[in-house]
């Protein structure tokens, strides 16, 4: 076992590993804030703006989902580096950005499944449009949507590896940085696909939890 395996490299590698895990779970955090609310904007927009409105933002969406997230990571990172000091706040607008044509889907889904007669009502009570949305369409649509959303968010945290892309230094990369100085990368690579593990999965069962309570 020693031959592939050394606890001495495995313990060493810790501390680089979950000081690259900070910057993974803030990304993760950050970006899944980002993505929740303009997906929301997106998905009213595409819903009830007029066509001169929801078009382009419509084909923004489209462009944004059927690129690759490791393109749109180098291709921000040489435009705006220039311009913008922390290579991490690129990476996780385009993290955010990239996730927020998602959740626009799933708010979408989750609006067209709102009740027709929960529309008719507000026009009954003549509720102006803008409070039909915030007390009563947005609130059922998030509700029904809550687990799709939830995954999403497991799906952007196992992505944060492609940071390595524009050099950030978040957990797989730290664990490749150590394997290379070391020359021992087993232990290290190991240790962060379990360090991701035990983080994603116990929230995937509450999202599952949840969905069966919203079920």
């Amino acid at each position: 076992m020693s031959s592939w395996w050394s606890w001495e490299h495995a313990i060493g590698a810790l501390p680089t590993l979950l000081d690259g895990f900070k910057i993974t779970l803030l990304a993760t955090v950050l970006g899944t804030l980002i993505a929740l609310v303009l997906g929301l904007i997106v998905a009213i927009i595409r819903r009830s703006a007029p066509s001169i409105v929801s078009a382009p933002v419509t084909g923004v969406v489209e462009f944004v989902r059927m690129t690759p997230l490791v393109v749109q990571l180098v291709f921000a990172n040489l435009v705006l580096s220039p311009y913008v000091d922390s290579t991490l706040a690129i990476g996780i607008w385009v993290l955010g950005i990239h996730y927020t044509t998602y959740m626009a889907e799933v708010y979408r889904a989750g609006i067209d499944a709102v009740p027709t007669g929960q529309w008719e009502a507000a026009t009954a009570l003549s509720l102006p449009r803008s409070r039909t949305w915030r007390a009563v369409i947005v609130p059922q649509a998030i509700r029904n949507t809550l687990p799709a959303l939830g995954n999403y968010a497991i799906s952007m945290f196992k992505e944060t590896p492609f940071f390595f892309v524009i050099y950030i230094p978040e957990m797989v990369r730290n664990a490749q940085t150590y394997g290379g100085d070391t020359f021992r990368y087993t232990e290290a690579i190991t240790l962060a696909g379990l360090i991701f593990l035990a983080a994603s999965y116990p929230t995937s069962l509450l999202i599952r939890r949840l969905e069966k309570k919203l079920a």
